[in-house]
């Protein structure tokens, strides 16, 4: 049995790439939008802690990549603007070749501080 990562970097580590590019460019966006947040991993992907609260996570998955905001109501808040992305009510799935932008990217992060 594979060992779990403790690390974003040992959870990217396998990861090769259009996916490798895609997630290293959302990590790189998400550190620039919240530079104090604390890399961890939350629920076995990579994720991003503010003022106490994850506020964003990503993950490589068998189609493409996927973005999780920790929150069930930021991907409904935000639902106008994602009608060109696959989503749950969890996250929101996209083609690592066409990564997501960081307008987006600063929004789902921006509702998901303002939440409770």
């Amino acid at each position: 049995m594979a060992r779990k990562p403790s690390t974003i970097d040992e959870y990217l580590a396998p990861v090769k790439g259009e996916k490798r590019a895609a997630l290293d460019k959302l990590r790189e966006t998400i550190r620039a939008i919240v530079p104090k947040a604390e890399e961890r991993i939350s629920y076995g992907m990579p994720a991003f802690r503010f003022n106490g609260k994850i506020v964003a996570g990503f993950a490589a998955t068998a189609s493409g990549c996927s973005y999780f905001p920790f929150s069930g109501s930021t991907l409904r808040t935000l639902a106008d603007e994602l009608v060109n992305y696959d989503k749950t009510k969890s996250s929101l799935h996209f083609d690592p070749a066409q990564p997501l932008p960081v307008k987006l990217v600063r929004k789902l992060i921006k509702t998901r501080v303002a939440e409770d």
